[in-house]
């Protein structure tokens, strides 16, 4: 059994922090699940284009407003608290918060922490085995 508090991972190497964003890593590859789970907060004010394309997102509003573009139709979807986007056509969309938006995102297959997004918004797909 794992039980883990979204504070007690500030600072840590968990804690990803960006001009737009700020992620903590919950549960991670290592935990040997299939699927990881974020914290992320998406900065009032700011434009996020992402691309999961080898990875499927699920994303639950927990706080805050904001718009999901999705880029291949055009269409603008409002975000607000209760809201649940899925990504499950590896879609490209862009995220911009109106406020602080803080979610819960669960990846499949589950993201090690030390993925970057390149140019494109895109987490290259890196595997790893659980960890004893």
């Amino acid at each position: 059994m794992i039980v883990r508090n979204v504070g007690d991972l500030d600072d840590t190497d968990r804690d990803i922090k960006t001009p737009n964003w700020r992620s903590k890593r919950v549960v991670l590859a290592k935990e040997g699940v299939g699927f990881s789970v974020h914290e992320t907060t998406l900065y009032a004010g700011t434009v996020n284009d992402f691309w999961y394309a080898n990875h499927i997102e699920a994303v639950f509003v927990v706080e805050g407003e904001g718009e999901l573009l999705d880029k291949g139709t055009g269409e603008t979807h409002q975000l607000r608290p209760g809201s649940l986007y899925l990504l499950n056509d590896h879609d490209h969309h862009q995220l911009r918060p109106r406020t602080d938006m803080r979610t819960v995102c669960v990846f499949n297959p589950p993201v090690t922490g030390r993925e970057v997004h390149d140019e494109h918004g895109v987490y290259p797909l890196i595997v790893e085995e659980k960890s004893a």
